[in-house]
C-alpha cells in the first residue's frame, strides 16, 4: 500500500498458571511474563504506533498493597517509552517488590482513527475502586458504529458519562454490569447472613463473567476483539459474532496467551500453528482466577465476515496461510496483466510498491513462469525433431525480467506546509532505480497490494516512473477497488478520499447520468433518521451503470497529471479471485458494501449525505 491508512489496533495479554516461583526457578526471573508481553508487543508493532501501554495485575495482596500498575505512552516510539518507564520502575530486580511482575499482564498497541491523540486515549483504560472485583481494566481492536445509542443507554441507567466515545461508552457499558453483578452477589450473601468478608471473597469467586459480557454487548454494533481483566483476577477477551476483528490464544500448563495475531503466538512461545487457537466469533475467552481456561458463547455467530484487508496487508505476512494467500492474489491477478501488455513478456520488466507488496509480487511472477512454461512447451513441440540446439537454447532462456525499481526515501521529510510546493516534494518519496527499463520499448508493471486514495500514485509514484521512459506503465491492485468506507476499526471513512468513488462520479459526469447522485443523495437523506436495522445501502447505484474496468480507465486517468508522458493503466483484482485467494476471511464490505452489521448501512449512508452537502465531518 503506497499510501498509509490506519487501521487496527492490537492486543497481547498473558496469565501465568503457576506460581510465580516456579518461573523464577524454571527461567531465572520474576519478570517472565513481562518479557513476553515485550516481544508479543514487538512483534506487532505493525498494529499501532499511535500509542502503547501495559498493565499489570498482582494477585492476592494484602490490603494496602497496590495491585494494579499501569503505564502509557503516546511519543513517537510509544513501545520503547513504555517499557523504558517500566524498566525504571522495577529498580528491585527479581524482589516481590517489582511492580510489573504481576500474574496478569494486558498490552496494547493503538491506532487511532480518529479524535486527538491525547494520552487518556491509550488503551489500557481503568475504571477503579475499593471493591476488587468492581475495577476493571480493559484494551482493545474495536470501533462501535452506534455510539449514540449505547451513551443513550447510559444516560438511561442514570450514568453521566464524561466523553462521547466508543472506548468510555464500552469501558461505562461493561462497567454498568459488573457492578450490577456485584451488588446482585451481595445481597444474595448477604441475606444468607455472610460477613462482608466472607461477601467478598465469595463474589469473587463466583461473579458470573459471561453473564457480564452478555447484558453488556447485547446492543453492541461493531467489529471488535477486546480483552478485559476483573481487579480480583479473572480475564476475558471478548470476539465480535461476525469475526471481523481477529483474535488468536494459546494455553498450557504454565501460560495462557492472548494475541491479535497468530504467529507473534507461534514465535514467542515456540508452539506450532495447529496448537494456536482462533476465538470462536461471537464467543469470549475467560480465564478465571483459579485458572480455568475455556471459551464460551456470547452471542449467536453470524455469516463469517472476517476482515479480508487482515490478509491483503495489516497482519504481519508470517503467518503460512496469509503469506499463501498473498501469493495467490498476485497469481490470480496475473492473467489480466498480461493480458493488457499482448503478452510481450520479452520487453516487460516486472516490479513491486512498495515492500508489503512483495508477497504478491512473488505469486504473480509464479503465475508469469507457469505461463511461460506453457510456452515453451509449445514452442518445442512445435519444432519437434528438428529444434536446433540455439533454438533450445532461447526457448529456455525465456523467463520474466525482475527488477528493483523503486526504494521509497523512509528518511524524506515534507517540512514544507505550502500545498505546490508540498506536492513537489512529495514527488521525491520513492526513489526509483535507472537503466532497468528499455526506454520507449519496455512495459512496467508495478504491483501493488492496495490502491486507496490515488494520491501517492498520482504525485510520487507515477511521476518517477515516468522518468524511466517505459513504453506503458501497468499498475497492479492485488485487491479489488475500496469503494465504501469502512467503520470497524480501519481508518477509511469519507467517501470522497477513495480513487473508485471519485472515478465513478466523473464517469456519471461525463455520461449525463448526474441525476443518479442526486437521487441516491433523496434516497438517503430520507432514511437518515431510521433505525439502523432499516437503512439501506444506496450508494452501490453510483457504481452500477459502469463496469470494473471503466472505472480502472478511470482512475488511471485520474492518477495521470498532465505532465506524463508515458500510458497508464490500472487494474484490480476481482472480488470473486479474492474469495479464491482468501476463502476464510470472507469481510468484503469495503470492496462490495455489503455490511455486515446494520451500522454499516447506517455509515453508508451518512458519508453519502456529507460527501454531497460538502461537509468533511466523519460518519460516525
Amino acid at each position: 500500500m503506497s499510501e498509509q491508512i490506519k487501521h487496527e489496533c492490537g492486543i497481547a495479554l498473558i496469565r501465568l498458571l503457576k506460581p510465580k516461583e516456579y518461573y523464577q526457578k524454571k527461567y531465572g526471573t520474576n519478570k517472565y511474563a513481562l518479557k513476553k508481553l515485550y516481544l508479543l508487543m514487538e512483534k506487532q508493532h505493525n498494529r499501532g504506533q499511535d500509542g502503547a501501554g501495559v498493565v499489570s495485575l498482582k494477585l492476592d495482596l494484602n490490603p494496602g498493597e497496590k495491585y494494579i500498575f499501569r503505564e502509557r505512552s503516546n511519543k513517537q516510539m510509544p513501545i520503547k517509552d513504555v517499557f523504558d518507564k517500566i524498566s525504571l520502575r522495577c529498580n528491585d530486580i527479581d524482589t516481590g517488590n517489582d511492580p510489573f511482575a504481576g500474574e496478569v499482564m494486558l498490552g496494547h498497541l493503538r491506532y487511532g482513527t480518529f479524535g486527538k491523540n491525547n494520552i487518556e486515549s491509550v488503551h489500557p483504560v481503568m475504571r477503579q475502586n475499593n471493591w476488587r472485583s468492581r475495577n476493571l481494566v480493559l484494551a482493545g481492536n474495536f470501533n462501535m458504529t452506534n455510539v449514540d445509542e449505547l451513551f443513550e443507554n447510559l444516560k438511561n441507567y442514570g450514568q453521566h458519562p464524561v466523553d462521547y466515545s466508543d472506548t468510555v461508552t464500552v469501558l461505562e457499558n461493561l462497567g454498568h454490569f459488573l457492578d450490577q453483578e456485584n451488588q446482585g452477589l451481595f445481597e444474595l450473601y448477604k441475606l444468607r447472613g455472610h460477613s462482608h468478608q466472607d461477601i467478598t471473597n465469595s463474589i469473587e469467586k463466583n461473579i458470573d463473567i459471561e453473564n457480564i459480557l452478555r447484558s453488556s454487548s447485547k446492543y453492541w454494533d461493531g467489529g471488535y476483539a477486546m480483552a478485559g481483566i476483573i481487579g480480583h483476577g479473572d480475564a476475558f477477551v471478548l470476539r465480535d459474532p461476525s469475526g471481523i476483528r481477529p483474535a488468536f490464544w494459546y494455553a498450557d500448563d504454565e501460560i495462557a496467551v492472548v494475541a491479535s495475531e497468530r504467529p507473534v503466538i507461534q514465535t514467542v512461545f515456540n508452539v506450532l500453528a495447529k496448537n494456536v487457537k482462533e476465538v470462536t466469533p461471537g464467543h469470549a475467552l475467560i480465564i478465571k482466577k483459579d485458572g480455568n481456561v475455556y471459551e464460551t458463547m456470547i452471542k449467536e455467530p453470524l455469516e463469517n465476515k472476517a476482515c479480508s484487508f487482515e490478509r491483503i496487508y495489516f497482519s504481519r505476512g508470517t503467518d503460512k496461510d496469509i503469506y499463501e494467500e498473498r501469493k495467490k492474489l498476485g497469481e490470480l491477478v496475473t492473467p489480466e496483466t498480461l493480458k493488457i501488455i499482448d503478452y510481450d513478456i520479452k520487453n516487460s520488466v516486472f516490479s513491486f510498491i512498495p515492500n508489503t507488496a512483495e508477497t504478491a509480487f512473488y505469486g504473480m511472477i509464479k503465475a508469469v513462469e507457469t505461463y511461460l512454461n506453457d510456452v515453451k512447451k509449445t514452442k518445442i513441440l512445435e519444432a519437434g525433431k528438428e529444434i536446433t540446439e540455439e533454438q533450445l537454447t532461447e526457448i529456455l532462456a525465456m523467463r520474466p525480467r525482475v527488477e528493483k525499481i523503486a526504494v521509497k526515501d523512509v528518511k524524506l521529510r515534507t517540512f514544507i506546509t505550502q500545498d505546490s510546493e508540498r506536492d513537489d516534494m512529495v514527488e521525491h518519496v520513492y526513489d526509483i532505480t535507472y537503466g532497468t527499463v528499455v526506454e520507449n520499448k519496455d512495459n512496467l508493471i508495478i504491483i501493488d497490494d492496495s490502491i486507496v486514495r490515488g494520491t501517492t500514485l498520482k504525485q510520487s509514484v507515477i511521476k518517477i516512473l515516468d522518468r524511466l521512459k517505459p513504453k506503458k506503465i501497468v499498475v497492479v491492485s492485488s485487491s479489488p477497488q475500496i469503494r465504501y468506507p469502512d467503520c470497524y476499526g480501519i481508518d477509511m471513512a469519507k467517501l470522497g478520499d477513495f480513487i473508485a468513488f471519485r472515478a465513478a462520479v466523473e464517469l456519471l459526469k461525463e455520461t449525463k447520468q448526474e441525476n443518479i447522485l442526486e437521487s441516491v443523495y433523496k434516497k438517503s437523506k430520507a432514511q437518515e433518521n431510521l433505525p439502523k436495522e432499516d437503512i439501506v445501502n444506496f450508494v452501490k447505484e453510483i457504481y452500477k451503470p459502469f463496469s470494473p474496468q471503466q472505472i480502472s480507465d478511470k482512475i488511471a486517468q485520474l492518477v495521470t497529471s498532465k505532465s506524463i508522458n508515458t500510458e497508464v493503466k490500472v487494474i484490480y483484482q476481482s472480488i470473486e479471485n479474492l474469495h479464491k485467494a482468501i476463502p476464510n476471511n470472507k469481510g468484503d464490505w469495503y470492496f462490495t458494501g455489503d455490511y455486515p452489521t446494520p451500522g454499516g448501512n447506517k455509515v453508508v449512508n451518512k458519508a453519502f449525505i456529507n460527501y454531497y452537502e460538502g461537509k468533511a465531518g466523519r460518519a460516525y
